[in-house]
């Protein structure tokens, strides 16, 4: 009796343990199924947060209208990189950041577009903003450019306008000639080059037809000589 007694309560505590056991179990579980119903949702969340998001918004901060951020941004190849452009002129130049956007838009290199800006604007004292910002842009090389403004006007006193158009004249011309010009041949001091002329191909002599032989000239027959005239006896009178 003693001992039936003590297996039932030995199987109640088993049961008991089971029971507890499961619960534990159950309840990580629940969990899990709890986060991935809610991590493709944070996940989707999450990837907002990018280029365009920082674009749009750092447009606005700088006076652009909803309208114009959201096509600059959007037409952008890499919106961060145009955003950071309009931000830097509209910050250290008095050009409006409204202006600043279309350039920004068209550069292919926003941020050295900016940098051009700023720096040709500080060197002329905001005299010619609207045109350093066309110049800059049109240039392919707008740091070179803002550096050659700079440097000319530092020891040339010269309109900025005149060195606005000096230096993207200079500008088209260094473009032109590493893209088309062959490398220029470096020459010994006190050696004189030889002018080498190349031979321009002569023209292929055709060969004349070959003559086609005479018929050999039969040879005539030999004259036969005439017998010799025998004179005639002179005739005797009777």
């Amino acid at each position: 009796m003693a001992t039936s007694m003590s297996n039932k309560a030995v199987n109640r505590g088993k049961n008991k343990q089971a029971s507890s056991t499961s619960r534990i179990l159950t309840v990580p579980v629940a969990i899990a199924g709890c986060l991935a119903a809610i991590l493709p949702n944070t996940a989707i969340a999450a990837s907002y947060n990018n280029d365009y998001t920082v674009c749009a918004g750092r447009l606005l901060k700088v006076g652009v209208t909803a309208e114009a951020a959201s096509l600059g941004c959007a037409a952008a190849l890499r919106p961060k990189d145009l955003a950071a452009c309009v931000v830097k002129i509209e910050k250290d130049t008095q050009i409006a950041a409204t202006d600043a956007l279309s350039s920004c838009g068209r550069a292919r290199r926003p941020e050295e577009l900016a940098t051009c800006v700023v720096g040709v604007s500080l060197s002329t004292k905001e005299e010619v903003n609207l045109a350093a910002l066309d110049y800059c842009g049109r240039s392919l090389l707008p740091v070179r450019f803002g550096q050659c403004v700079v440097g000319l006007r530092s020891q040339i006193d010269f309109p900025a306008t005149q060195a606005l158009d000096t230096c993207i004249s200079a500008d088209d011309s260094v473009i032109g000639a590493s893209s088309s010009s062959p490398p220029s041949t470096i020459i010994p001091t006190g050696s004189s080059p030889s002018l080498e002329t190349t031979p321009f191909p002569t023209q292929q002599s055709v060969p004349t037809q070959p003559s086609v032989p005479t018929q050999p000239s039969v040879p005539t027959q030999p004259v036969i000589p005439t017998q010799p005239i025998v004179p005639t006896q002179p005739s005797t009178t009777n």
